[in-house]
């Protein structure tokens, strides 16, 4: 059996931080398919509210493996 590191730990939490920022857009956009009644305003904020913080998480984690690796 490998012995897990660092770099396998912060591979892990990026994946479910992945997981995490996604799952309510997903859900948002399941839920406006299947009911029909949510409100484009509402349903437009939500999504790129998700997207937003995912697109941050990703740059944030890029910045902070650019400062561990110089």
């Amino acid at each position: 059996m490998a012995r897990s590191t660092s770099k396998d730990a912060q591979d892990l939490f990026r994946a479910l931080w992945s997981a995490y920022s996604a799952t309510p857009t997903n859900l948002k956009i399941v839920y406006t398919a299947l009911v029909g009644s949510f409100p484009f305003n509402s349903f437009l904020s939500a999504v790129l509210s998700c997207v937003r913080t995912a697109v941050l998480a990703g740059k944030w984690q890029k910045f902070i493996n650019n400062l561990q690796t110089s």
